[in-house]
């Protein structure tokens, strides 16, 4: 068995925005800190990272969801990746929910809504700038909606 696992990097907001998506999806959140590895902060030899940043943290869920991210470490730039997270599946409510929550505060790009295709589909990027596709197959494939 082989899996995939996203690694997200944040600008400082890694703590909140894990703890979002546990309180999004569920599960486990288990958070290590650069000062948990000793080492120095700000305040100390000016490696700009803060004792409470996030070095590296991991979302397990009961669906089976893993998501991992950091705070960016000293000296690198960067954003959240470009490009999308994609969750399909066929619990219809159970997707809708988190679709909605990601959401909140965040932008819809595109609904999720019966696409011509019979599926659901939908984009949203959220209040982090995480971009998530998210696709419903549905039970029935015709094109009505």
């Amino acid at each position: 068995m082989i899996d995939l696992t996203p690694y997200l990097l944040f600008d400082g907001d890694a703590r909140a925005a894990m703890t979002f998506y546990r309180d999004v999806f569920g599960g486990e959140l288990d958070i290590v800190t650069f000062d948990h590895y000793g080492l120095p902060d700000s305040s100390e030899e000016g490696s700009g990272v803060p004792p409470d940043g996030v070095m590296h943290a991991r979302l397990v869920t009961d669906a089976g969801l893993r998501l991992m991210g950091s705070d960016l470490p000293p000296g690198e730039t960067g954003s959240t990746p470009n490009g999308h997270l994609c969750i399909s599946g066929d619990a219809v409510e159970t997707v809708t929910g988190w679709f909605e929550a990601l959401a909140e505060g965040g932008n819809v790009d595109v609904p999720l809504e019966r696409q011509v295709w019979g599926d659901h589909y939908g984009q949203v990027k959220d209040r982090f700038g995480v971009n998530w596709m998210f696709n419903v197959a549905d039970q029935d494939t015709s094109p009505s909606t």
